[in-house]
Order: structure tokens, then sequence, then C-alpha cells
């Protein structure tokens, strides 16, 4: 097949369909078995120093947000990481624990671009490759079906591409040019849902990004949750079952999981809390204290809750009015 444009950045994460399917064969214990712990449990028994790890979510929506503050309390070192998330990102990346990102859109939309994000690429501290929204998730996709690429027309004629680790080949069929994803597959994947049972059966309302392909593109899944239910319920509804549990390793109850995101119809994101996370992400020194305040100085994801307080808490429950 001849290649007629390669991108310019490094692939931080080779796409081996075997080795992937070899560690899957070997290591993944797909019995219906209980799989509800602690986020302190599942963050220590299944993430590594060095690990590749990927957070589903759209935004702020349906971040695994109590799972990544974990992360950082344990100090988790030279993560890879891949996702197009928002402050998740940014703790991490504040924490310093960050090497690379695959990186598609990592910004705070209206209210401008991350600081942190600037400050740790512009420093040479993170290196980072470009994809688009829909190529971070078809690659996901091509790992989740089991190919090390997918060809598609995504970023084609674009500097996205130019900065991006894809391929562009002559078709085999057709002799136009098209561009080859390579398939990204994630030691630890990192999902927030509304719902599981103590196996591991996921289901989520409202928008679902790209859950589907990134829990099959992970060799272990920590799923979070608002709600433990019965299998019973579960199985009332099993076309809302998006995750089953043959592809969770963990399964951690967190209620307002997602704060100080949303949570569709569930609780509004908090947007004083945001606001004020941003204006202070500006001064590294602020930024420090944010993390010294809302992850290092409480125990856990509990403790947060409490400092966040009840009353407005429940506010956001109110302000969400059914979306």
């Amino acid at each position: 097949m001849e290649i007629l444009q390669s991108g310019e950045a490094e692939l931080f994460q080779k796409p081996d369909v075997w080795a992937f399917r070899k560690w899957v064969h070997e290591h993944k214990d797909k019995t219906l078995r209980e799989k509800l712990m602690t986020e302190q449990e599942a963050i220590a028994k299944f993430v590594s120093d060095g690990d590749y790890i990927g957070t589903e979510l759209y935004g702020t929506v349906r971040a695994p947000m109590s799972l990544t503050r974990e992360i950082i309390r344990q100090g988790k070192k030279h993560l890879r990481l891949a996702g197009q998330g928002i402050h998740e990102i940014d703790l991490l990346l504040a924490a310093d624990l960050v090497d690379t990102i695959d990186i598609t859109y990592i910004g705070w939309e209206v209210y401008g671009i991350s600081n942190i994000l600037r400050r740790a690429v512009e420093s040479g501290r993170v290196k980072t490759a470009d994809w688009s929204n829909g190529a971070i998730t078809w690659r996901f996709k091509a790992a989740a079906m089991g190919v090390p690429f997918l060809p598609t027309f995504s970023m084609l004629g674009t500097d996205t591409l130019k900065y991006s680790a894809a391929k562009v080949v002559k078709c085999p069929f057709t002799g136009q040019p098209v561009v080859l994803l390579p398939a990204l597959f994630l030691d630890v994947g990192l999902i927030h849902v509304h719902r599981a049972d103590k196996y591991g059966n996921c289901q989520i309302e409202g928008i679902s990004g790209f859950a589907f392909e990134l829990a099959r593109a992970s060799k272990k899944l920590i799923v979070s949750a608002e709600e433990i239910i019965d299998t019973e319920e579960i199985r009332k509804y099993p076309e809302h079952t998006i995750i089953p549990y043959f592809l969770v390793d963990a399964v951690v109850h967190a209620p307002f999981g997602s704060h100080p995101g949303e949570m569709c119809y569930r609780y509004w994101r908090d947007e004083e809390h945001l606001k004020k996370f941003l204006e202070d992400s500006k001064d590294p020194e602020k930024t420090k204290a944010y993390l010294d305040k809302y992850v290092y100085g409480v125990k856990n994801h509990q403790e947060y809750l409490e400092l966040i307080g009840e009353e407005r808490l429940q506010k956001l429950k109110q302000m969400i009015g059914g979306r």
C-alpha cells in the first residue's frame, strides 16, 4: 500500500491488536462476580505509573471526577492520556502526572482555552499529538473491533492531520487518498455512568459519548456510578446496558461523581465552581491551592462532597430541570 503522507507527531501507543488480545486472554477475569470497591481500592489495584489511560465524557458531562481526584491523591506518575475532556485533564496536568496526550479538544468552550494545558505544552513538559474528535473516537472503535486501523476521510487536507500520527495512503481499490487511523488500546479506561449493578452492568442516560468504544478498547475498566441498583432492575431494560459486566474490573459507588461537571437528568454543572477554578488556573500558585483544598485536602470522594456542601449539591439537582 503506497503511503502518500505521514503525520509528524509521535505515535504514543502502538496499535498491537495481538498483544491486546493476548493480554485480555491471559489476564481479564470475565466471570460474573461482585466488583464493588472503594475508589482507593480501584485506583490502587488497576492504575500503575506509566499507564495509558482514557477518560470518557462529553465536555464536563458525565466526567469521572471522583476517580480522577483519587489518581492524583495516589500520585500515579508518567501517565499517557487520551480524551477530549476539560476539568479532569486540567487537574492531572496541574498535578504534574502526565507525560503525553493524544489531544482532541481541551478547552473551556465559551470561557476560553485551558491555561494549564497551555503552560504544560508551551514549556515542553508534555508532548501532544493532534486528532479530531471523530478521529479519536474511531481510533477507539478500531480497537474495539480488533483491527489495527480504520480507513476514513477525517482530517484529510487539514493541518490537524499534519500534527497527528495518522497516515494517508492510496486506496487499493480506487487509487484515491484515504486516511488510516491507528487503533488506540488503553491500559485503563475510566467511565462514569448513571447506574450499575454490583457485577458491572452499566446503563447511561442522555449522551453516551464514546463509552461503548472506550469500554471495549480498555485492558482494564474502572466504572463509577451515581447509583448501584439490583441486577433485576438492569434486566428490565437490557437494551440500555451499554457496558456489560465482563468488560468491567471495578465498580465504585460515586453519587455526584461528575461534580463539578453535570449528569444528564440528575444534576446541573457547578458553574460557580468551574468559573472560579478557570480564573484561578491562570496563576500556578492558585492552581496549587485548588489542588490542596479539593484533592489533597480530603481523604476521599465523600469528604469532597462534604466540602462542597449538601445545600449546594441539592441546588444543582434542582437546576437540572429534567434535562
